[in-house]
This record gives C-alpha cells, structure tokens and sequence, in this order.
C-alpha cells in the first residue's frame, strides 16, 4: 500500500511539472472549422462594443480575450491572414473562429464558405 502511494504521488507530481511547461508556451495552436460572418451583421454591435464592419481583418472566438491577434492559415492552399480578436463566436459544432468578409477573402474561402483552418497566437503575459 505503502509502494503505491509513492506511486501515485510521483505521478501526480509528474503531471503537474507537465501542465506547468505546457501552460508556459508562448504560441499555441488550434485545429478546426472557419467561417465568415453574413452580410446582415454589418454595422451590429460585436460583444466587445465595437461596430462590425466586413472591411476590418477581425474575428470571433469563444475564449480568447478581446484584442489578440490571432494567425489563421488555411490548411487547403496555405493561405494566411492576421486577425484582431472582436466577437464571440462561433456557435456551430466544430468551427473555431468567425472571419470578417476581409480576412475570408485573403484565405480564400468566400466561394466555399467554410475552410478547416489552424489558428496560432502568442499567450499574453499577465
């Protein structure tokens, strides 16, 4: 009993050394579904306050805090484009972000309207 106790402690001491490195990173990385907001939101209040305008290189997220900027690359021509996180979003099973008309454009996925993308970002200091 005693033997598995020191076990179970050095596991637990283990996988907080690993959560600690790896919360340390200074880019992460997500995989998933883009899509781009519809004409009829053009002018609307996004959830940080501002105004949404299709022109802007903005997006949405569900987590990421109002003001990051964030890389998406699409992952079928390598297309990439930098964004200014601004909205929350999106609530459709298996996307990650929501692109202004602007950034759709420049990763090629106007025509289509979804595209699976990678989105990187730097992990803000506090």
């Amino acid at each position: 009993m005693r033997n598995f106790c020191n076990i179970v402690k050095q596991a637990l001491i283990f996988s907080a050394c690993l959560f600690l490195l790896a919360s340390c990173a200074p880019r992460l990385h997500e995989r998933g579904g883009a899509s781009y907001y519809a004409d009829k939101f053009k002018g609307r209040r996004t959830a940080s306050g501002e105004k949404f305008r299709q022109y802007k290189l903005t997006a949405a997220h569900k987590t990421l805090p109002f003001g990051t900027k964030v890389k998406v690359k699409n992952l079928n021509n390598g297309h990439t484009v930098t964004v200014r996180i601004n909205d929350r979003g999106p609530f459709v099973s298996g996307r990650i972000i929501d692109l202004s008309k602007k950034a759709a454009r420049r990763l090629g996925i106007v025509q289509s309207g979804t595209a699976q993308v990678e989105i990187s970002y730097k992990k803000r200091k506090r």
